[in-house]
């Protein structure tokens, strides 16, 4: 557990002390009248970006990208969020959101990647995944695609990964108000949490035949650890296999199931029914008192931007007295409707007991 700190550290400080941006021209604006997807380059041809990525390697290409391939569905979602949706020319399948990225070509499976199809696809950038076999990545490199390796294991990771992204895009300033907007995001449901009375129990299954869970060193334990909660298998390592007694045994006081049919979308949620039909579950308390909850598979599972959202989501679950429960972003009392509504009607009070002295 150390040793995973201590990389985590170890790879941030590293990506942020060699984000380079080496410009000897005309500094880079946004086009006028262009979109959030839109910024003008440079406009010496000695623009040069030289960043170092994931994997350690430096990686240095000449002007910012205009075609980009994203070899992972997290990917494609963080060079959404940075503003540069607009230049990716072919994605990984499975990469669904947001809903603009399903009409992008694809690419193949994140294991799975077409290397002829990414050659196709005549990409200035390729944004891989460890998860891609270093056997793909090195072919791509062999044939002189420049690639850029993003693999964020934590919530501040993925932060990293955004300004990454923005100084290898030149969506520089998108990408820091960005990673400034979760942070503040972030640090509230910590500092609501933090006057919380109890610390619950809460247990995220990814499968249910065999039931498997989330452990320590996953993206579901670090939201339900930082949402105020403690999770229930934290002695397992990443995800594994837990019998039917001793999850029973455990008894946690929520239980997180992934939607749909674990990873991919379906309508029918097939964890959250065996979970609730389970005769040996009837006796969990979670069960009992109608706290398995069903979150979105991808939402909480993915290193992308909507890891906040995921984090927002659990808080309110297991902390509802701590929420509002109709807008966890806990809008201010006077931008809400009833902040206006109330005001409108005393006015009307007072206007109609004026007119009736008259």
């Amino acid at each position: 557990m150390m040793y995973r700190w201590m990389k985590s550290m170890w790879k941030s400080v590293v990506i942020l002390a060699f984000i380079l941006v080496l410009c000897t021209g005309v500094a880079a604006v946004p086009a006028e009248g262009g979109s959030a997807d839109q910024t003008s380059l440079c406009a010496d041809e000695n623009v040069v970006i030289s960043v170092i990525d994931y994997s350690g390697r430096v990686i240095t290409i000449k002007d910012y990208p205009e075609r980009i391939v994203s070899l992972a569905p997290s990917n494609t979602e963080l060079i959404f969020a940075i503003g540069a949706g607009g230049r990716l020319v072919a994605v990984a399948d499975q990469s669904d959101y947001p809903i603009e990225a399903l009409a992008i070509p694809t690419v193949g499976g994140f294991k799975t990647i077409s290397i002829e199809k990414v050659l196709a696809a005549k990409p200035d950038l390729v944004v891989a995944s460890t998860g891609n076999t270093a056997q793909v990545l090195d072919r791509l490199r062999s044939l002189g695609v420049v690639v850029l390796v993003i693999d964020p294991e934590t919530i501040s990771e993925m932060l990293d990964a955004i300004l990454l992204l923005g100084a290898i895009t030149g969506n520089t300033l998108e990408a820091e108000q960005l990673s400034k907007d979760f942070s503040v995001r972030i640090n509230a449901v910590i500092d609501t949490v933090a006057d919380r009375k109890e610390t619950p129990s809460v247990a995220h299954i990814v499968w249910h035949d065999p039931v498997w869970v989330s452990g320590d060193g996953t993206f579901q334990h670090e939201v339900i650890t930082r949402a105020g909660g403690t999770n229930a298998f934290d002695s397992i390592e990443e995800w594994g296999i837990i019998g039917l007694e001793e999850f029973v045994i455990a008894n946690p006081d929520y239980i997180l199931v992934s939607s749909g049919t674990g990873m991919d979308k379906d309508d029918y949620d097939i964890i959250y029914e065996y979970v609730m039909n389970e005769p040996r579950f009837q006796r969990m308390d979670a069960v009992k008192h109608n706290r398995v909850v069903i979150i979105d598979a991808d939402t909480i599972s993915r290193g992308g931007p909507r890891i906040v959202d995921a984090l927002e989501e659990v808080a309110e679950v297991i902390h509802p007295d701590l929420f509002m429960s109709t807008d966890r972003k806990r809008v201010p009392v006077e931008s809400s409707p009833a902040g206006i509504i109330l005001p409108l009607l005393a006015i009307s009070v007072m206007v109609l007991l004026a007119w009736k002295k008259i």
